[in-house]
């Protein structure tokens, strides 16, 4: 029997024990930066292991460190040995669960419906696959437990408390996976190569004029008419200035002025969210519409005050990775449980910032529990349901990735170790 066939066995057998844990999760979330409970949890599901366990000072993350069959320090050339990472996000959203499973939340306001409890649980057993395979491992694994991705940026947060020198040298490559309750059918592995996923911004306008009645508009200076101005132009500039193949969104997702009909306003709000998918444009963006609403405002005589706030990077697939982690699903679960995508998707993810420090590969794995997932209720839905069926999948997937791509790493610094040095032993 195979490594590959004796990780499948045992990943299917994790299967009770990861619904087990989901549901757990699932009922009781926890949302942003500290999540005390959901901690406690992945601590007590990976007690046992012989992981070294750091936790987080400014976030309740967990860092663990799983030391292969090499040994971690140096090999025998003296150079240490590979490290790679593995990451799931762990907090929830703010929304009102509606799905009436039984095991819905229990918490007010609170709901996993974007599924980083399947992640969660996924990666714990990754982690309880490869503790039992240790001796596969030419290298090391650092398993990245990190709440705060709903807008909180707890990637960063980890990166700087040195999530990715954990292990002694700074991993050599990166992956994660995030479950989709729609469009997907459960059990498809997707992804591309190069841009996956956008970046994000907040824009906030605030036009300021003089208010006064509404029936003498000429003797006041209307914020209201230039921000709605702006508010066109904005769509205009992005069909305008920019490539339609490089593209970008500007959403205003939310005006305020005034208080009554026949009265003028001193002030107009303009807020909105930004996407873009280079980061060229991302870069580009903050200039143009700066400058959009300033000379919009300057032009009927009023002033603007423009907030433009970055939020994650573009997610940017290392196209050397992608490849890898595409033969890796097709290998170990079959060509058709991989289905390449054509673009990238608008929303965000703050494994963009692991991503930007280090080669890595980031995949969608279908979870729709709908007979149509194109009909099904998505991500961040209060109706989202997650097949916990693709648990085992994920949990193998994850373990392969580690297994293969610290392989690969030890077997490359091998053909490059200098004639007459002594390479380490590749597992």
């Amino acid at each position: 029997m195979t490594l590959s066939d004796r990780l499948r066995d045992d990943a299917a057998a994790l299967q009770d024990d990861l619904v087990r844990l989901r549901r757990d999760l699932h009922r009781y979330p926890e949302i942003g930066l500290h999540l005390p409970r959901t901690q406690l949890a992945v601590l007590d599901e990976l007690s046992g292991l012989g992981l070294e366990i750091t936790l987080g000072r400014s976030l309740s993350s967990v860092t663990a460190v799983l030391r292969g069959g090499r040994p971690g320090e140096a090999d025998p050339g003296g150079e240490p040995a590979p490290a790679v990472l593995l990451r799931a996000d762990m907090d929830a959203l703010p929304i009102t669960e509606l799905t009436g499973l039984d095991h819905a939340s229990q918490a007010d306001g609170a709901m996993h419906a974007c599924g980083h409890d399947l992640h969660t649980a996924m990666l714990v057993g990754a982690a309880r696959l490869l503790a039992a395979h240790r001796d596969a491992l030419a290298g090391d694994v650092v398993f990245m437990f990190q709440p705060g991705e709903e807008g909180w940026n707890g990637a960063a947060r980890m990166i700087e408390e040195g999530v990715l020198d954990a292990a002694g040298p700074r991993v050599s490559s990166a992956y994660g996976m995030h479950v989709r309750s729609y469009g997907t059918p459960a059990g498809q592995f997707r992804s591309r190569p190069g841009p996956l996923m956008a970046s994000t911004a907040e824009l906030r306008v605030t036009v300021r004029g003089v208010g006064g009645h509404a029936s003498m508009p000429h003797l006041s200076r209307d914020p209201v008419t230039v921000a709605a101005e702006i508010v066109t132009s904005l769509q205009t500039l992005v069909t305008r200035r920019f490539d339609v193949f490089d593209p970008v969104v500007v959403t205003v997702g939310s005006i305020h002025a005034g208080t009554k009909s026949n009265t003028i306003p001193d002030t107009a709000t303009i807020d909105a969210t930004v996407r873009t998918f280079s980061p060229a444009n991302q870069t580009r963006l903050p200039r143009e519409v700066t400058r959009l609403c300033l000379h919009i405002a300057e032009a009927y005589g009023l002033t603007a005050e423009v907030d433009y706030v970055e939020g994650y990077p573009v997610t940017v697939n290392d196209e050397e990775q992608y490849e890898f982690a595409r033969t890796v699903v097709s290998e170990v679960l079959g060509a058709e449980r991989f289905v390449p995508m054509a673009s990238p998707v608008s929303a965000a993810e703050d494994f963009s910032e692991v991503l930007d420090e280090v080669p890595g590969c980031y995949l969608i794995l279908g979870a729709s529990a709908a007979d149509d997932p194109a009909t099904a209720p998505s991500n961040h839905s209060p109706r989202a349901v997650f097949d916990d069926g693709v648990l085992c999948d994920g949990a193998l997937v994850h373990a392969e990735l580690a297994i293969r791509a610290l392989r690969r790493h030890a077997e490359r610094r091998s053909l490059a170790a200098p004639r007459g040095s002594v390479p380490g032993e590749v597992a």
